[in-house]
């Protein structure tokens, strides 16, 4: 039960309004064809002055109402749990869900057929047909999800069907609980390759120079309620003339991060194999592997949101030594990407501001924060742009979609500068810049991204 999550919808959940009344609604054809013959057996019993006939026609009227009386105690008495595992699952992964029913009264119930209701992009509604569920019992049915497209897909909730042995009458319970699949890019394995300006993700560069110094070089700190005496300082203690310790080391975590261009009007096209959703799959593979390498990483876009969230442009995920904290922060980034889409903006000026409000977070003199960018079609004034984002980054790796390339369609007279063009200047500026031609798989286009020296790219002959 741990690796899923389960949501249960009590006999309280399918309550519906009207009671008895509603629950007469449900009569079959069959059943209401009883009742009307029932009453009309009683009416010419009565003319004919025929007991038997009379008696006929009361057992048939009273049985689909006696069905009815049945069923609306049952369908109270029936809970129904669905449990979804995993609640998060890369595009085109499958996830499972298992349905379970418990009969919670004192008699069976009749016949049973679940539905539950799923988005048309998961496949279709699933059914099922449950025979007698015996008291205290229960029954268990699982079905299969998968979708090649990210997003965040409800499912529920739950209907219940119930019938009786004589099919008079049906009755359709709904639960209110429901669950949440969330479907998020596909991620590819990326090689690890040294990046301009990236150092290790827990800086050992700091660790190297703090055991090699003398302890002349220790920076001490008073002595705290609790502190490990073996820790004392005694040289800073004969010198301050008060207890001193030695500070614990704290790693230093490398920062990254990865800048998303969501506006429209740099992309075409739509569906699983368009130039957004490469993109967004690069952005997503680019994530999981700088957090594998301990860096501290935070997701941009072009409207300058910044997840996880932070004051001052920051909103690195915190902690000295990733953990819980890292993967709730991975967590929010991949949830982002699932649903993220298009935006109305024109141009990259909020992630140009967000990227500077960061201060010494990802630029600045011994800074070893790093920057990789996504980006569609830039025309002069946004190539320059990102050209400026490089001076607040020790690296900057981008990797730049052209439309025409995307679309199929041979270059042509635009306002955009030859995707060419763009890359030089990208390349000038400091930034390792690269082509994202279709087809290509984005773990080569990371090797290559590795081999370039600085302030340099290639398009791999795909320009």
């Amino acid at each position: 039960m741990s690796a899923g999550a389960q949501s249960g919808a009590g006999g309280e959940g399918g309550r519906p309004a009207g009671g008895l009344r509603s629950s007469l609604s449900g009569l079959t054809t069959r059943g209401r064809s009883f009742v009307a013959a029932g009453i009309a057996a009683a009416v010419c019993a009565y003319v004919l002055g025929q007991e038997e006939l009379l008696r006929v026609g009361l057992l048939l009227a009273a049985l689909p109402l006696i069905c009815v009386l049945a069923l609306h105690r049952t369908r109270h008495r029936v809970t129904g749990s669905r449990r979804l595992t995993p609640t998060r699952v890369s595009a085109g992964g499958e996830a499972r869900v298992q349905l379970r029913m418990d009969n919670t009264s004192r008699v069976p119930t009749g016949l049973l057929m679940l539905q539950d209701r799923v988005p048309y992009v998961l496949g279709p509604r699933p059914r099922f047909v449950l025979d007698r569920v015996e008291p205290g019992g229960r029954r268990e049915v699982s079905y299969r999800v998968r979708s090649d497209l990210r997003g965040r897909y409800p499912l529920g909730p739950l209907q219940l069907r119930l019938s009786d042995p004589f099919g008079l009458v049906e009755l359709t319970r709904s639960f209110s609980a429901y669950d949440t699949l969330t479907v998020v890019p596909r991620t590819e394995a990326l090689p690890v390759v040294r990046l301009t300006g990236e150092s290790s993700g827990y800086g050992d560069g700091s660790r190297r120079s703090l055991a090699l110094s003398g302890d002349d070089d220790v920076i001490p700190r008073g002595y705290r309620r609790g502190d490990d005496l073996r820790r004392v300082h005694w040289r800073s203690t004969a010198r301050y003339g008060e207890l001193m310790v030695r500070r614990e080391e704290q790693p230093q975590r490398s920062r990254a991060t990865v800048l998303l261009d969501t506006r429209q009007l740099a992309f075409e096209g739509a569906g699983p194999d368009s130039a957004f959703e490469w993109a967004v799959s690069g952005a997503a593979s680019t994530l999981t592997h700088l957090l594998e390498q301990g860096f501290s990483v935070r997701l941009l876009t072009d409207t300058g949101d910044s997840v996880p969230g932070g004051e001052g442009g920051g909103g690195f995920n915190g902690g000295s030594s990733g953990g819980q904290e890292s993967a709730v922060a991975a967590g929010l980034m991949m949830d982002t990407l699932a649903v993220v889409g298009h935006s109305d903006g024109a141009g990259l000026s909020r992630a140009h501001d967000a990227i500077r409000g960061a201060g010494g977070a990802l630029g600045g003199a011994g800074s070893d924060g790093l920057l990789v960018g996504f980006f569609g079609d830039l025309d002069d004034v946004q190539t320059e742009l990102v050209a400026r984002m490089r001076q607040r980054a020790a690296g900057a790796v981008a990797f730049v979609l052209d439309s025409e390339t995307w679309a199929g369609r041979p270059a042509r007279e635009t306002a955009l500068p030859p995707l060419q063009e763009r890359l030089r200047r990208l390349r000038d500026a400091g930034w390792t810049a690269l082509a994202a031609p279709p087809g290509v798989a984005f773990g080569e286009l990371w090797r290559q991204a590795g081999n370039a020296p600085l302030g340099t790219g290639t398009s791999g002959g795909w320009g």
